[in-house]
């Protein structure tokens, strides 16, 4: 399949899912740092979940750099309990929250400032944050174009049939990046599109006679 047609599958595929699920209005938060939070503990956890470790760290106040820096790695780790892997995803808080104390003075505007290739760089060198980690950040905090690639898209994209060559984080980007608008709000949409489908429906046992998608779709075929 040549550029013109994969770019024509994704807008598609983009059409179909806007039209059925309509807009997401995600990240679900009230300011980027809560957005970075989330990204962090939503890591092998379900949202829900998410949530109340997010409420947990807003009762007790300790939703900002500052705070965290303050407590100690068990108490962050008992505020964040809800959301699993609860003392690796505290030590991740802990480092982001030192990282930008030291290098930004916890001034968020000043970091999303720098370009995208540059700010991804400076967050894939924080403790705990990989590349859909940094990406979320990037995209739902920093509000700038990049595609985020998690477990989902990955399922969906192979089983429709538009798997890249390579099996890496960065050939499933591309796929995305390489062939549609540089648009954030776009991206963002696209993504949280394909969490709802991989969610509801395209499961590790796929609800196919469900899914919106089921006209193009391959795994169909099979």
């Amino acid at each position: 399949m040549d550029n013109r047609a994969i770019s024509q599958a994704l807008q598609n595929i983009y059409h179909q899912l806007i039209n059925y699920y309509g807009p997401q209005h995600w990240w679900p938060a009230q300011e980027p740092f809560e957005v970075i939070v989330g990204a962090i503990l939503t890591q092998a956890a379900a949202w829900q979940n998410v949530e109340k470790a997010i409420a947990n760290l807003k009762a007790d106040k300790a939703l900002s750099p500052k705070a965290l820096r303050q407590l100690s790695l068990p108490e962050v780790a008992t505020l964040i309990h809800p959301c699993g892997y609860y003392n690796a995803k505290a030590l991740k808080l802990k480092s982001l929250a030192h990282w930008l104390g030291e290098y930004y003075n916890d001034n968020l505007n000043k970091l999303f400032a720098n370009n995208t290739e540059r700010l991804r760089r400076e967050l894939l060198s924080i403790h705990g944050i990989g590349q859909e980690t940094a990406d979320s950040i990037i995209l739902y905090a920093a509000n700038k174009p990049i595609f985020v690639i998690d477990a989902y898209t990955r399922r969906i994209i192979n089983r429709i049939g538009l798997a890249p060559d390579s099996n890496s984080y960065t050939a499933y980007q591309a796929l995305f990046m390489d062939n549609l608008p540089t648009d954030a709000e776009l991206f963002n949409e696209y993504h949280a599109l394909l969490v709802c489908l991989g969610k509801d429906v395209c499961r590790n046992h796929p609800l196919c006679q469900q899914c919106c998608l089921n006209n193009t779709c391959q795994h169909l075929l099979k």
